[in-house]
């Protein structure tokens, strides 16, 4: 996950509890929002390691965002999760 930093909440409260536990909130934004056609090998193993994963990935899920790496999953791979209409 990724929350970039005009998504950043301004207040402490309204940011979500996984958030503070999270290794993307110590690193910046464009590591989790690469360039297209970059590679996002590195920002995925950083998720692995992060117990925020899981609530993260279900933040994204639950919010519909389509850009960045989110719980360990690119765009596509999180696209493939949702169900078909």
């Amino acid at each position: 996950m990724s929350m970039n930093t005009s998504d950043r909440p301004t207040t402490a409260a309204a940011a979500p509890a996984w958030y503070d536990l999270a290794l993307c909130a110590q690193t910046g934004p464009a590591f989790f929002f690469p360039e297209p056609g970059s590679s996002l090998r590195d920002a995925k193993r950083l998720c692995g390691a992060c117990e925020g994963r899981a609530a993260c990935l279900e933040y994204a899920l639950a919010n519909d965002e389509r850009f960045g790496v989110w719980g360990g999953l690119s765009e596509s791979e999180r696209l493939a999760l949702r169900p078909r209409a």
